[in-house]
């Protein structure tokens, strides 16, 4: 079967590398550097795969692009996201995606229906996994009331002054930490700043970490009935508190200002100056950790369900622990919808397959494989 992957940054190159077991594999980008690592990184890996240099900011060139393939993958920013799902849905191909994007990815739904596809969104480890689980044990029990998902991406060595680099695209990162927080009191959506409600939290063998809102809940405040629900992405302590300071001053302003008779954004200032010094340079590492807890009842009884990941760098691939999370739960279902092991017409969310045990089960399975390890824990509330 022919498989093309969307993207090729960290993400992408790792689907792309996966992917050639078992697939003809193109990847595509508009950055030859980002081809020529995809291509190496599956050379490592003992595979091979294509390079298309394609604008995947054009729709039509996605159009194009995916024509000649049985199953698509997305590892594109955000910020084309949601136009890449429209046009790889009304090319009518299998789709499975990991895009941040800040639009409802479900608003297609009737659009892919009616193309006869199946789209999984936001099919990564936060969101993705994150999901997924939720949705999993809150089937299991008779009710959940709360469920809390905290989650990071962070360098394992701790350096001035931002205590962090980005394991995915550095502008996405900044995309959470602008982007308007959902959350769920009382079974109802509230919207607040994000990097907003501060808490720290102790997590064995990393010591305390700071938690903070963030959009990542995004699906399950629309499809799961639970009264509280929240989201926050982890970091280490202190780095949220110079974020809050560039945000207060204006720095993440998309509004331009006039600076010596210029006129300058203040957002693609501060990228400029700040994200190489985010990037991870050859070799350097990287941990992912998360926690996703599920309160409820089961046969009368109050229950607290727990699900942990700590992973780090592989240094066999070469690839992040943030790559290699966000991008094996993708490429897991990929195979499941390519295979028709999973046929679901529409948009569908990851949590909207979480009563589906014999494929939860399989996506673990695939998970510890690769090395990546999901640890269930459950006790009375």
């Amino acid at each position: 079967m022919r498989a093309i992957v969307l993207g090729a940054g960290m993400v992408g190159s790792v689907m792309a590398a996966d992917l050639c077991r078992d697939f003809d594999v193109t990847i595509a980008d508009v950055r030859d550097e980002n081809l020529k690592t995809a291509q190496d990184r599956a050379a490592r890996a003992g595979g091979k795969v294509t390079t298309l240099k394609a604008d995947l900011s054009d729709p039509a060139a996605i159009t194009k692009a995916v024509a000649p393939f049985d199953i698509v993958l997305g590892a594109l920013a955000s910020r084309i996201g949601f136009a890449a799902l429209r046009a790889v849905i009304e090319a009518a191909k299998n789709y499975c995606d990991i895009s941040f994007m800040a639009e409802d990815a479900w608003d297609l739904d009737s659009l892919a229906k009616s193309r006869g596809v199946t789209c999984v969104v936001d099919m990564g480890v936060a969101p993705g996994m994150s999901n997924l689980l939720a949705g999993y044990e809150a089937a299991r029990l008779d009710a959940c009331t709360e469920i809390e998902i905290y989650v990071g991406g962070l360098p394992r060595e701790r350096s001035w002054p931002f205590q962090y680099k980005a394991g995915f695209a550095p502008s996405d990162v900044l995309e959470e930490y602008t982007r308007p927080t959902r959350l769920v009191e009382h079974g109802k959506v509230v919207v607040r700043p994000a990097l907003t409600e501060p808490e720290l939290m102790d997590f064995p063998g990393l010591g305390s970490l700071e938690a903070v809102n963030t959009d990542g809940l995004r699906s399950l405040a629309a499809t799961m009935k639970v009264p509280f629900m929240k989201e926050k992405t982890l970091r280490y302590p202190g780095h949220y508190e110079l974020m809050r300071v560039f945000r207060a001053t204006g720095l993440f302003s998309k509004e331009a200002i006039e600076v010596g008779g210029q006129r300058v954004i203040p957002l693609e200032v501060i990228s400029k100056l700040m994200f190489p010094m985010w990037t991870y340079k050859p070799g350097e590492e990287d941990l992912t950790v998360m926690r996703i807890i599920n309160r409820g009842t089961r046969g009368g009884k109050a229950v607290k369900v727990s699900w942990d990941l700590l992973d780090f760098y592989d240094k066999n691939s070469q690839a992040t622990s943030m790559s290699r999370t966000t991008a094996i739960p993708c490429t897991i279902m990929a195979r499941l919808v390519a295979g028709g092991k999973f046929k679901r017409p529409g948009v569908i969310t990851p949590e909207l397959v979480g009563n589906d045990e014999p494929l939860i089960q399989t996506v673990l399975a695939e998970h510890m494989a690769r090395n990546i390890h999901y640890t269930r824990t459950e006790q009375p509330a």
